[in-house]
């Protein structure tokens, strides 16, 4: 039997929603030389939503996503603690051959 290929999706807005923007650092852009690449995301994002949302924006392949959560610093806003909000940030690792440029808009 013949391999399915997968058949091309438009973007839906909840994908905009999930992948929120690219975070750009020494760290990610060493992983970019592996051909990974790292997002901020939404908190209640999944991994199956985070990679058909990036295969589908960025017409790449993936290959794995993995997750994790920062946990947001506790500081002082005028003399009262309070504390930053958490955010979510996915690794993603591209197949081999694919890249994507983050300098352009999506």
């Amino acid at each position: 039997m013949a391999a399915k290929k997968k058949e091309k999706m438009a973007p839906a807005p909840w994908m905009y929603d999930v992948v929120r923007k690219p975070i750009v650092t020494e760290k990610s852009a060493r992983g970019s030389e592996n051909g990974q690449m790292t997002f901020e995301v939404a908190i209640d994002a999944t991994k199956p939503k985070i990679k058909t949302a990036v295969e589908t924006l960025f017409e790449v392949e993936v290959k794995a996503v993995n997750t994790l959560v920062q946990k947001g610093k506790t500081k002082r806003f005028k003399g009262i603690m309070g504390q930053r909000k958490n955010t979510k940030k996915a690794i993603v690792t591209l197949k081999d051959g694919q890249a994507i440029d983050t300098g352009s808009g999506v």
